[in-house]
């Protein structure tokens, strides 16, 4: 398991800046390793900000975005196309613009899917095209070489919310229902599961993130507060902007 450490940006503007900079180079490391990348996308409007500036970055042409796999750590089970999927989400700021292998794009499945609206069979569909993107012999998920995520103002992440069932399930991907927040049914990637990834980038900006994000790094329970439950498996980060970062420990440096 990897320790925490936290980069503080000025504004959120910046973060999404240095996030998105940070995200090509992650990318063009992992080709030069191993010919290919591959990247877990959250939701969330700093998630669409780095996307956006991904898309407009003049040096987004270096990355082969043909051999890049793109993976989701949650989503909303809607309609495909609903504007309030994380898949549309990223499309509409990123994927449209890319000249992606669309064998490599992998949304959850959607509500009016082939397993209708059922999220347990989208789950475990799901499930099982991570187990068919694996090496023979291998584990039941692929490498994720960054995994991204957001972090609630309740320090959920992807869609394992507080208490909810889903902090306390050991599959790699289940359903969510009753979820606190809108929609109530989602489909998400695990602890367990996220924990796989190579490296796992928290972002957050806004004061309104400050409380749980220092929880989380203080050590709060991964039941109770599911962001102090992840890691990754090389590197853990946690990049916030000044005001998501103003109640974060001391004994964490932080670059600005």
């Amino acid at each position: 398991m990897s320790r925490a450490t936290v980069v503080v940006h000025a504004d959120a503007h910046l973060l999404a800046q240095a996030v998105a900079a940070r995200l090509l180079v992650r990318i063009l490391d992992a080709q030069a390793e191993r010919g290919l990348a591959a990247v877990v996308l959250t939701g969330g409007r700093v998630a669409t900000e780095v996307y956006r500036a991904l898309r407009d970055s003049p040096a987004r042409d270096a990355v082969d975005w043909g051999h890049v796999d793109f993976w989701w750590g949650d989503e909303r089970f809607l309609p495909a196309g609903d504007a309030g999927r994380n898949e549309t989400q990223a499309r509409e700021a990123l994927l449209s613009a890319l000249p992606l292998d669309a064998d490599r794009v992998h949304p959850m499945p959607a509500a009016d899917g082939p397993d209708g609206p059922d999220p347990e069979a989208g789950a475990a569909r799901y499930a099982e095209a991570l187990a068919a993107a694996t090496r023979p012999g291998t584990a039941r998920l692929p490498h994720f070489d960054v995994l991204l995520l957001g972090i609630g103002q309740d320090g959920h992440v992807a869609s394992v919310f507080p208490e909810h069932p889903a902090a306390y399930d050991n599959r790699l991907v289940t359903a969510v229902r009753g979820a606190p927040k809108p929609p109530p049914v989602r489909i998400t990637l695990t602890l367990p599961a996220i924990n796989t990834a190579e490296e796992v980038w928290l972002t957050a900006a806004g004061t309104d993130k400050a409380g749980a994000v220092g929880m989380a790094l203080a050590g709060a329970g991964p039941v109770q507060l599911p962001a102090a439950g992840v890691h990754g498996v090389d590197q853990t980060l946690w990049l916030l902007d000044r005001s998501a970062a103003s109640e974060v420990p001391p004994r964490f440096r932080s670059l600005r």
